[in-house]
């Protein structure tokens, strides 16, 4: 037995944009003596996290390079605009990419969409971050596209965000490395699956409880009572035949007429 059986562990990456709270939680009901650490990482480096050892499976965003990662797509997000709350887009329920065709658009590093041409106008140089491209949107330099749980973890009182009906969509996937499926790689994948804790591909399953048998009665539940016999006796006897003692004294008195 290795020393990482002996005290097992569970180390969980994530990227920006994505909240492990609900999994983590069933995690911890599940599992009450593995720990759960959680490790943050930005999204171009969750494939050397993974594949170095630093997690044992992590959420990321799609698209990685499926070589040595294994990866369950989890959920697709909605892409907007951050925008100045007094910008004209913020008059529209929603934009195009055409709409944003005369507006420096920014393009920081760490970007994930798959754009086959970026809309708006480039700017002169891209930021390093998404949060630095969020600061230059509140200082009016440009405008941001990105998934909207990264919209929502930068908010700002100053900003706002519409969605963007043409624009590429990012997926969010649970991946691990190939070669380390382990039994607890396979217990967080039936958590985030929502399998119930007795899933053949779990833990072992609680034993069911064998069910009480009802004694086998037979005919007893329909055999009358002592009460009802006695009345179906008692009741037959005075009508029953004609040899009774109002039977004779009518015999009797007709001989006599």
């Amino acid at each position: 037995m290795t020393g990482s059986e002996a005290s097992p562990s569970f180390r969980l990456a994530y990227v920006p944009g994505v909240t492990p709270t609900k999994w983590v939680r069933t995690w911890n009901e599940r599992l009450p003596d593995v720990p759960l650490t959680l490790i943050a990482m930005s999204a171009a480096e969750a494939s050397d996290v993974l594949l170095g050892g630093g997690a044992d499976a992590g959420f990321v965003r799609l698209p990685i390079d499926r070589t040595d990662l294994s990866a369950i797509p989890l959920y697709t997000e909605t892409t907007v605009v951050v925008i100045p709350k007094d910008h004209i887009a913020s008059a529209v329920d929603e934009v195009s990419a055409e709409d944003l065709a005369d507006d420096v658009v920014l393009h920081p590093l760490d970007d994930t969409l798959e754009w086959e041409r970026r809309p708006g106008l480039p700017a002169i140089e891209r930021p390093a971050t998404t949060a630095d491209a969020v600061e230059l949107v509140a200082a009016g330099v440009g405008l941001l596209v990105v998934p909207q749980s990264l919209a929502r973890l930068h908010h700002r009182k100053d900003l706002t965000y519409r969605p963007v009906s043409d624009a590429p969509e990012s997926r969010i996937a649970l991946s691990w490395p190939q070669d380390k499926t382990t039994e607890l790689v396979e217990e967080f994948i039936g958590i985030v699956r929502g399998r119930t804790v007795n899933s053949t591909r779990g833990r072992a399953p609680t034993p069911a409880q064998p069910k009480t048998k009802r004694p086998d009665t037979g005919g007893a539940q329909r055999k009358p009572t002592a009460g009802k016999s006695a009345g179906k006796s008692a009741g037959k006897s005075p009508r029953g035949g004609s040899g009774g003692p109002k039977g004779g004294k009518r015999g009797e008195s007709r001989r006599r007429s």
